[in-house]
């Protein structure tokens, strides 16, 4: 199976809709490989919303956040500019359900946490590394100062399976 997680992205908002995961100037490209470097610019690649440097988001796999992210229009697009970028995790409080089924097509886990498991992650200093035990349904994160944290999620067992397979395609080629 494979292993999710890696260096650790955060993002302290609400509502990140799919217009800013990837603008839609971006939605004629017919690669997804072109949607890459355009990730989440107009809050992060350009500094507009966010004061952080460009490489710390270059180096994340894992995206942490507050609610409701990937609400707005169903475009798969957004899902598909995470995954050219090697995002294998987003953890919020929520998801846009059409966003969040999405993710788990492509073989990416989206992981829901309480609001305090969410603050408690923020809260953590340094440079954060998040790994998932998928079996055990456990987040943990380890800070550069030596903190700990563990969260615990719960994941459908058929979503799991999906990601697990590294998404749909994977997982009918594996079954069918």
């Amino acid at each position: 199976m494979k292993e999710f997680g890696g260096p650790a992205f955060f993002i302290d908002r609400d509502d990140i809709n799919t217009d800013e995961i990837i603008p839609a100037k971006y939605l004629t490209e017919i690669t997804k490989r072109a949607l890459q470097p355009h990730l989440l610019e107009d809050l992060i690649l350009d500094k507009k919303e966010f004061d952080t440097k460009a490489d710390d988001f270059q180096r994340a796999q894992v995206l942490v956040t507050r609610s409701n992210f990937g609400c707005g229009s169903s475009r798969e697009h957004a899902v598909w500019a995470l995954e050219v970028n090697d995002i294998d995790v987003v953890i919020g409080s929520s998801f846009a359900r059409i966003f969040r089924q999405n993710m788990f097509n492509c073989g990416i886990l989206a992981i829901e946490l309480t609001p305090e498991d969410i603050d408690r992650l923020f809260a953590i200093s340094g440079d954060v590394t998040i790994s998932i035990d998928l079996e055990n349904d456990k987040v943990i994160a380890s800070g550069s100062n030596g903190e700990e944290v563990q969260c615990f999620f719960s994941l459908n067992p058929f979503d799991k399976k999906l990601v697990g397979a590294g998404g749909w395609l994977a997982f009918a080629d594996q079954n069918y």
